[in-house]
């Protein structure tokens, strides 16, 4: 066959291709999921792009999908999974430029991913693959009794403050109010957000809730999210806490378990 002439089509057929108009997006959705979980295995389908993952300790979980409309091509033959180590390919997402579109295939062997920022330039990143097999994870069922819906960034001045005074916080829902509260030897914090609030889009609670997290994780899991962001966060008392919000046409949506205080 001449050097020159594309390859069979039935070889081109096997490619998994991926195409997004915003690398800069993407990044972020790898930013939301690196923060927690080291390695992963990313789900990839005729409906899009997921995945489901815990972190080292399993003290959180992660539930990333990406819908087939959110791409600008979509070509996978079959269901694949691609294992990759997070912490570099979110190094290798920082390289993305604002107005770079994003390529992701794997090789023939599905040894590597390969990562194209097209802008001004064409770049070019090979990632290894990594072996990795992971039982679908079911996500916690629970009927909760408080839905909370909040912009991040009042979310994210709340952690902060809480910052100053506790490693680990109460998540509160208690006479029609979201409450951000943190108690140590440093003193003390409470935020209280009412329906009344600009930063409160919603709160609806069918009873009273209380519940303490680690303050790293919290702040962790709001990482992806614009100041402007609507996030969702879900409580019931002693429960996991769930907290989601959209990027772009991506959804993240964390649990994280509650520490269980001491009488």
């Amino acid at each position: 066959m001449n050097a020159f002439n594309p390859l069979p089509r039935q070889l081109l057929s096997d490619k998994m291709e991926l195409i997004f108009d915003n690398a800069a997006v993407f990044k972020k959705f790898v930013d939301g999921i690196a923060v927690l979980v080291d390695e992963a295995e990313f789900k990839i389908d005729e409906n899009g792009l997921s995945l489901k993952a815990t972190d080292p300790s399993q003290i959180s979980l992660v539930d990333f999908q990406l819908p087939k409309k959110a791409f600008k091509k979509l070509e996978v033959k079959e269901p694949t999974s691609i294992g990759v180590d997070l912490n570099y390919l979110n190094q290798v997402m920082s390289r993305a430029k604002s107005t770079d579109s994003l390529e992701l295939s794997i090789s023939g062997d599905k040894s590597k991913l390969t990562v194209v920022f097209l802008g001004k330039s064409k770049r070019s990143f090979s990632i290894p693959l990594l072996d990795i097999s992971i039982a679908d994870l079911p996500l916690p069922k629970i009927d909760f009794d408080a839905e909370i819906k909040i912009r991040a960034d009042a979310l994210v001045d709340s952690f902060k403050d809480a910052n100053l005074i506790s490693t680990h916080i109460l998540l509160l829902v208690e006479n029609d109010s979201f409450i951000v509260r943190a108690n140590s030897s440093k003193g003390n914090l409470e935020n209280i957000y009412s329906n009344k609030d600009e930063a409160v889009i919603s709160l609806k609670a069918s009873d009273e809730t209380r519940a303490m997290f680690p303050l790293d994780y919290l702040v962790s899991v709001t990482k992806a999210a614009s100041a402007d962001t609507e996030v969702t966060v879900k409580l019931k008392t002693n429960a996991p806490v769930e907290i989601s919000y959209s990027v772009g046409e991506g959804k993240l949506v964390y649990f994280l378990a509650p520490r269980i205080e001491s009488e």
